[in-house]
């Protein structure tokens, strides 16, 4: 029996693993397509396992709905941080974590000696267009433009570990998100397929966005999009180096310090229910 937890980030939803207590799944490519399914499965997102690690607090290892693996999750390492201490795995208010782009420090805050809300170092964005990775022009790529069909697309692309592809607009359309989105998913100008954000700049502290994920689709909210989004918007001029960002599932705040070019996301982590699958 496969002991999991469901949690969510702002509507971001995966199962989780402790694979501290019990063996690490031998397939996880196949479980996470099968846990993930909306219909057949438990339902989400995806799936995480948060493994040990001797160079951090914790590992997570993060898999798409489709079954390919991530290097990074905005939304998922705050769960993770969250199972890490709710569990008794590591009890401090400030841990670390071993993903795909290395090792985040993240601050907790606790009600109730649970974790509510979660402040991560997402570390510095990559910003060479070659390790993005991208083949549009510049480095990184602002405003650069891609051609789709009869339409002409302009895109800011930056990597939170990640790759992401931006593009601001007057109003976010379905059709948008649902037509272009994949489009670009997998475009050949992302040798690594690319995430897609679709944003409107609702001042220079706020914007709104919807995202298209690489491997899932559309989400109701993405921690390194938003990320990805505020970087983006400062290159551009268009917002501020602190904003908010207003996501399908809710608020993140978000912050691109200037002196040490990190950038930090606060946002929540929440349990929705544990249970267990006869899976192997």
């Amino acid at each position: 029996m496969l002991k999991f937890i469901k949690m969510h980030g702002l509507g971001n939803d995966y199962v989780y693993v402790d694979c501290f207590r019990q063996p690490i799944p031998s397939d996880p490519v196949s479980l996470a397509q099968k846990i993930a399914d909306r219909h057949f499965g438990v339902g989400g997102d995806g799936l995480i396992l948060v493994c040990p690690s001797s160079i951090a607090d914790a590992r997570m290892r993060m898999f798409n709905a489709d079954g390919s693996e991530s290097e990074m999750c905005g939304n998922g390492i705050r769960c993770v941080a969250k199972l890490v201490y709710d569990q008794g795995i590591c009890k401090k208010d400030r841990l670390t974590i071993e993903t795909g782009r290395g090792v985040l420090s993240l601050d907790l805050s606790i009600d109730g000696g649970k974790v509510c809300q979660v402040r991560v170092d997402m570390g510095e964005p990559i910003l060479e267009a070659a390790l993005i990775p991208t083949t549009l022009l510049g480095s990184p790529p602002q405003e650069s433009e891609l051609v789709l069909g009869n339409n002409i697309f302009r895109f800011t692309c930056v990597s939170m570990g990640n790759p992401h592809a931006v593009t601001f607009v007057d109003a976010i359309e379905s059709s948008l998100v649902f037509g272009i989105g994949p489009q670009v998913e997998t475009h050949a100008a992302f040798p690594k397929r690319t995430n897609v954000e679709f944003v409107r700049v609702d001042n220079r502290g706020e914007f709104t966005m919807r995202v298209w994920e690489r491997g899932t689709g559309e989400t109701l909210a993405c921690g390194t999009g938003a990320c990805a989004v505020l970087v983006a918007g400062v290159l551009t001029g268009r917002l501020d180096r602190r904003a908010i960002g207003h996501l399908r599932g809710g608020d993140l705040q978000l912050e691109w310090d200037e002196t040490t070019n990190r950038v930090f996301m606060t946002g929540p982590a929440t349990e929705v229910f544990q249970g267990t699958l006869p899976i192997a």
